[in-house]
C-alpha cells in the first residue's frame, strides 16, 4: 500500500553568513515536523538548501579575490555540518548553483514567456543589494512616514533613501529588465486566499498579505543585466534571473521540475504540491504573493500552507549578522546538548510569534523540564526497577491488574487513554510545538507525582516483610488469590515504565537522541522505526521481562555560574 506523501520545505538560506540561531530555528522546527509525520506513517520528502546567486554574492567573492563559485563552495559545507550536528533528517539539500536547478529555472522562464506573462521594459528605481529587493516609490514613502512618526531618519547622510528592511542605503538602478505581469494576478490571489484560508499561517500574517495585495500589485522585474552571477535566461541574452525568482523556484526544481528524466518527473508528480513551506515573517510577501502568482502563471498547483514564523529576539532585537547579535548554535549545543537545544527552541518559543531568548531562560527550562523532571523520572524508575525487580520489566496478570486498578487507581493510564495522543498530534499537526511539548510534560509531571504518592520504596519494604512472613508460615504467595504487596509494587513500577515508554515516543521528533536512549534502556527496539505513533502510544504495550539498564543521567543539571558563554 502506498503511503500518503508529505512534502515540506525550509527557505533556502543565503550564503552571506554561516548558520546562526535564526536559520537553525526554522530548520529544527521543520525537522521535528518531518520526524513526526514519518512516525505517523507519511512518506515524507523534506527539502532544505542554499541560495547562492545574486549581486551581493558576486561582490563578496570579488572582495575576497575569488570566483563566486569558489566563494559559495566554501560556505555550503558549513550549513551541511550544522544540520548534521543538529540531527536534521533532510531528504534533499539543493544549491541554486546546481545544474538541475538552472535547468528548471530556465524551463520555468520559457513557460511563462510562451504564455505571455513576461515582457521587456526598463526598470528605474531603488534596489537593496544586501536584501536583493526592489522598492517602489510608494513603499519608500510609507517607510518615510513611519520613520518620521518615530523621530528617525529615512535617508542616509548622502541623501539616498534607507532600505525599509535593513536600514542600509539603497542604490538607484536603471536597467533593461524582463518583467513578470504580477499585477494580472491581483484578483486571482485574493480569490485564492478567500477560498483557502489556511494557505497563509498564522492568521496575523494572512491579514498582512491581504492588506498588501488589496493595496495593488505592480509588475515585477524578474531579470538583471548589470551582473552575471545568476541563471542565464535562454531567450534574453545578457539577462540572468532575479535572485528571488531563482530562489523561489528551488521548491519545484529540487523535485525534478523541468527535467526530461522519467524519475525526476515521477518525483515531481508524487510530491508536489507541498503540504507546508516554512519561512520567516520577513520574507512572507515573496512566498505568499510572488510565489503563488508565479505558480498560477505556470499552471502549477499551489502549496497547501505557507507558515511564517516570528523572529528570535535578544534584548528586544531581531538577531542578525549586521547587528552583531547573531549567536553561534554550536556554543549553545555545547551547553545544552543537541536534544536540549532542540527542545528549548520548540518548547519555550511559541512558533509563529516573536520570541525573546536568553541563556538564563534556556538554563531554567533545561533544568526544570529535562534535568529535574524528565531525566529524574527516568533515573528513579530505572534505579527502582533494578533494585526491586532485578532489572526486569514486570509481568502483570490481567485479573491482578484489574483488581489493583480498582483498589489503587491508575491516573497515568487514565491520562493516556483520555486522549493524550490526540491532543499532542493535533498540536504538532498545527505546528504548535510548544503545545505538543506541554501535553508530553503533563504525563512527565503526572508520572513524577504518581511515584511520590505511590511510594514504591514503601511497597518494597512491605513486600519484603510479607515474603518473610510467608516463609515463616511456609506459605506460597503465588497461591494467593488476593494481590500481594509485590504485585502492588510491580503494578506501580509497570505504570511508571509504561509512561516512560510513551513519553519517549512522543518526545522523539524533538529529542531523537535521548528518546532513543530511553527505549534502549527499557530493552525496546529502534524508536526511529515507529510508523504508527498513535498505536505505539496505546497504554499497556510494554512487554514483560525486558532487561533494563540504568545508564548515566540523560540530562545533567546545569549551574549558570559554571557556564562560560
Amino acid at each position: 500500500m502506498n503511503k500518503e506523501t508529505y512534502y515540506l520545505t525550509t527557505p533556502i538560506y543565503y550564503v552571506n553568513a554561516a548558520p546562526h540561531l535564526g536559520t537553525a530555528y526554522t530548520t529544527v522546527a521543520s525537522d521535528a515536523l518531518a520526524r513526526f509525520m514519518r512516525s505517523n506513517g507519511k512518506d515524507v520528502w523534506f527539502l532544505t538548501g542554499l541560495d547562492e546567486h545574486g549581486q551581493k554574492i558576486e561582490q563578496a567573492a570579488i572582495a575576497e579575490g575569488k570566483t563566486a563559485q569558489e566563494w559559495v563552495d566554501e560556505v555550503a559545507p558549513k550549513f551541511k555540518h550544522a544540520w548534521e550536528t543538529l540531527q536534521i533528517t533532510y531528504d534533499d539539500f539543493i544549491r541554486t548553483t546546481e545544474p538541475r536547478h538552472a535547468q528548471g529555472v530556465q524551463y520555468f522562464f520559457e513557460q511563462l514567456h510562451s504564455k505571455g506573462h513576461i515582457y521587456l521594459d526598463t526598470y528605474q528605481g531603488y534596489y537593496c543589494v544586501p536584501d536583493e529587493t526592489f522598492f517602489s516609490d510608494e513603499q519608500l514613502a510609507e517607510f518615510a512616514e513611519e520613520r518620521q512618526a518615530e523621530g528617525l531618519p529615512s535617508k542616509h547622510n548622502d541623501g539616498s533613501p534607507l532600505c525599509p528592511d535593513c536600514q542600509r542605503p539603497l542604490g538607484y538602478v536603471e536597467e533593461e529588465n524582463l518583467f513578470f505581469k504580477l499585477s494580472a494576478f491581483e484578483q486571482p490571489l485574493l480569490d485564492y486566499y478567500e477560498a483557502n484560508p489556511g494557505f497563509i499561517q498564522p492568521e496575523i500574517r494572512r491579514n498582512e498579505v491581504l492588506s498588501f495585495v488589496n493595496s495593488g500589485l505592480k509588475d515585477l522585474s524578474v531579470s538583471r543585466t548589470t551582473f552575471s552571477w545568476g541563471v542565464p535566461i535562454p531567450f534574453a541574452p545578457g539577462h540572468v534571473s532575479y535572485v528571488w525568482v531563482d530562489a523561489l523556484l528551488n521548491y519545484i526544481t529540487a523535485l525534478g521540475y523541468g527535467s526530461d528524466a522519467p524519475e525526476d518527473q515521477e518525483r515531481f508528480a508524487k510530491y508536489w504540491p507541498a503540504q507546508v513551506q516554512f519561512v520567516g515573517k520577513d520574507i512572507i510577501r515573496f512566498h505568499c504573493v510572488i510565489w503563488p502568482a508565479m505558480l498560477m502563471a505556470a499552471g502549477l498547483e499551489l502549496p497547501e500552507t505557507v507558515f511564517a514564523h516570528g523572529f528570535l529576539l535578544t534584548k528586544g532585537e531581531k538577531m542578525s549578522k549586521s547587528k552583531g547579535n547573531a549567536v553561534d548554535p554550536y556554543a549553545l549545543i555545547d551547553i545544552l546538548s543537541v536534544d536540549g537545544y532542540r527542545y528549548y527552541f520548540l518548547r519555550d518559543v511559541q512558533f509563529g510569534t516573536d520570541g525573546s531568548i536568553s541563556l538564563e531562560r534556556m538554563i531554567q527550562v533545561y533544568n526544570a523540564d529535562l534535568a529535574n523532571s524528565w531525566g529524574n523520572l527516568c533515573s528513579r524508575a530505572l534505579n527502582m526497577t533494578a533494585k526491586y525487580l532485578g532489572g526486569k520489566t514486570p509481568e502483570l496478570w490481567e485479573k491482578t491488574t484489574e483488581r489493583l486498578t480498582a483498589e489503587m487507581g491508575n491516573p497515568l493510564a487514565e491520562l493516556v487513554k483520555g486522549g493524550l495522543h490526540n491532543r499532542y498530534a493535533a498540536a504538532f499537526s498545527a505546528e504548535d510545538y510548544s503545545g505538543a511539548m506541554n501535553v508530553v510534560m503533563e504525563l512527565v509531571d503526572a508520572a513524577n507525582l504518581y511515584i511520590e504518592q505511590s511510594a514504591p520504596w514503601t511497597l518494597a519494604k512491605l513486600a519484603a516483610a510479607e515474603a518473610e512472613e510467608a516463609i515463616s508460615r511456609s506459605e506460597d504467595l503465588a497461591d494467593s488469590k488476593a494481590p500481594t504487596q509485590a504485585d502492588r509494587l510491580s503494578f506501580v513500577l509497570y505504570n511508571v515504565l509504561e509512561s516512560m515508554r510513551i513519553i519517549a515516543a512522543l518526545f522523539a521528533p524533538v529529542m531523537p537522541n535521548s528518546s532513543a536512549e530511553v527505549w534502549k534502556r527499557l530493552g525496546l527496539g529502534n524508536i526511529l522505526a515507529i510508523e504508527d505513533q498513535a498505536a505505539t502510544c496505546t497504554w499497556g504495550d510494554l512487554p514483560a521481562n525486558l532487561a533494563t539498564t540504568i545508564g548515566d543521567p540523560l540530562f545533567m543539571r546545569l549551574n549558570e555560574d559554571d557556564i562560560v558563554f
